[in-house]
């Protein structure tokens, strides 16, 4: 099973890295890939679906299970150069741990800077979460979030 959620999040990447739109040395960009690490570690694609609001997928890999966020974003200006901004949104997320399949609902909140001269995208957040389901998985969690190191396209 973790094998095909990896191949399909492989493939969604691949298909965001074909539609570059030429930004990756401004001050902004529309898509980035890369990875995240925190409580493990994993694949990450972040792209803008207008000016202030953007979609972050996450497939985290780690030694108890894996687990798949999908957040919903919105940004604002921290600095008059645009390459610095604040965000804050929420998601859901499917964890697949030994012998446990949970679903979830997830905060964040972070911050998000895109190296100017180089096609680099680093951010940081925060995203606590609620576990649903039964067992030892269930409740609230604020160990999520991370650093994102992506390449902007």
């Amino acid at each position: 099973m973790k094998q095909y959620l990896l191949i399909l999040f492989l493939l969604v990447i691949g298909g965001a890295a074909s539609a570059q739109n030429g930004t990756a040395n401004s001050n902004d960009y529309k898509t980035a890939i890369g990875i995240k690490v925190w409580n493990g570690g994993g694949a990450n694609l972040k792209t803008f679906v207008s000016e202030k609001t953007a979609l972050e997928f996450t497939g985290f890999f780690y030694n108890r299970g894996t687990r798949i966020t999908g957040l919903y974003e919105i940004h604002g200006d921290l600095n008059t150069e645009g390459n610095l901004r604040w965000y804050i949104g929420a998601g859901a997320h499917v964890s697949i741990y030994k012998g446990y399949t949970g679903v979830g609902i997830d905060g964040v909140i972070g911050i998000d800077y895109k190296v100017p001269s180089a096609p680099l995208n680093i951010a940081l957040d925060w995203q606590p979460a609620v576990e649903l389901g039964s067992g030892s998985y269930n409740g609230f969690y604020g160990n999520w979030g991370g650093l994102a190191i992506r390449y902007t396209l």
